[in-house]
């Protein structure tokens, strides 16, 4: 495997699109590196209620937004993204949690 490059050091587009490979593949394996954390989350939560937390998802946005700024990426994609990453995982802990059922009292 050969280093990888810098964006301004790629000198053709065959080099540019080795290199966006390479970060999709870094980007889908951190992905699913915290999949596997909210895989973990719904099963130790009680309800479908506690699948959304409203001061957690503000907390995670904030810092996002605010690392997005920091390393000069528009702060609009990286909140749009992790909005969409967020609901869709909001809505895999509220299906695994529905289909174990409520706990009774």
């Amino acid at each position: 495997m050969s280093t990888p490059r810098k964006a301004a050091d790629c000198e053709n587009m065959d080099q540019v699109r080795v290199e966006i490979d390479r970060v999709d593949d870094a980007i889908l394996d951190l992905v699913a590196e915290r999949f596997s954390y909210v895989d973990r989350a719904w099963q130790l939560k009680k309800n479908t209620h506690e699948a959304t937390v409203p001061w957690r998802i503000r907390q995670v946005i904030d810092r996002v937004e605010a690392r997005a700024k920091d390393r000069g990426l528009p702060p609009e994609l990286a909140v749009a993204l992790w909005r969409q990453m967020i609901g869709w995982f909001i809505q895999y802990e509220e299906e695994k949690l529905a289909k174990r059922g409520e706990p009774k009292d």
